[in-house]
């Protein structure tokens, strides 16, 4: 069966400042499979999954050689707020918008113009279902955001996110604030969304990378150093530093 590329990098190096970050990065990513990134700090790794949607455009001294294409097209060819719709971004620690647990939810369609007002309390149902949070908020919907947990928070930006109907979530280590069990909930959250959406996960935990993902890569230095199914790179890495980092000699 043939594979559907959503994403391709093709030497893809990068730059804040005269400070090399990515050097010549070349990767596919597959539709509704979920991709984990990993590799030690400062690898560059949460550089590499801001460059998806053009976030690092933010910072003055960025600068990127290569090329990224999101479905065939050059993503610095297309408008930047209309990528980020349909690639949505989870932080590390959970961000929810000092507003109510609808608002939260509500906020993206609002502002791409996504949902008439007969329509939104659907969407944002829709949403925290899709993020497994329903059950819990239903009744407090006009709740501030703050006053979940953190788990709990964490699947609202999710629920976030998913409210526009983007193609791709990206999430950059979204479980290193969260205890064992809020982690497996969130783990398990991605598998299942992962039907429905493709997913680029950056994380300092091997087993969580083992576990829930598809395909595997590992940054050192800059570099994707491996990429590849993760049975593969798990079980037969091809490259030394591979291996020594999955069995915590270096990182």
């Amino acid at each position: 069966m043939n594979k559907e590329i959503v994403y391709e990098m093709k030497n893809l190096s990068a730059w804040f400042g005269k400070n090399q970050v990515l050097k010549n990065v070349s990767l596919k990513i597959y539709r509704n499979k979920i991709t984990a990134i990993m590799g030690p700090s400062g690898c560059g790794k949460t550089t590499l999954l801001r460059c998806f949607n053009r976030l690092n455009d933010y910072t003055e001294s960025f600068r990127v050689e290569g090329d990224i294409f999101f479905n065939g097209q050059n993503i610095y060819q297309m408008d930047p707020v209309q990528l980020r719709r349909r690639v949505g971004m989870v932080f590390q620690r959970p961000n929810p918008f000092p507003m109510s647990i609808f608002d939260n939810v509500a906020y993206g369609p609002r502002i791409h113009g996504l949902a008439k007002k007969r329509g939104l309390s659907e969407r944002v149902e829709k949403a925290l279902k899709a993020a497994a949070l329903w059950d819990e908020v239903h009744g407090e919907l006009r709740k501030s955001a703050y006053k979940l947990s953190g788990g709990q928070q964490q699947r609202l930006c999710i629920a976030r996110a998913v409210a526009v109907e983007p193609e791709v979530i990206l999430l950059d280590e979204p479980t290193s604030a969260l205890d064992p069990i809020a982690t497996e909930r969130i783990e398990k959250l991605l598998e299942d969304l992962s039907s429905r959406y493709t997913i680029v996960i950056v994380t300092h935990s091997i087993g969580q990378a083992l576990r829930i993902s598809d395909y595997l890569g590992f940054m050192y230095k800059g570099e994707l150093v491996e990429f590849g199914e993760t049975s593969q790179v798990s079980e037969d890495p091809r490259h030394e530093l591979t291996q020594l980092f999955l069995t915590g000699r270096i990182g």
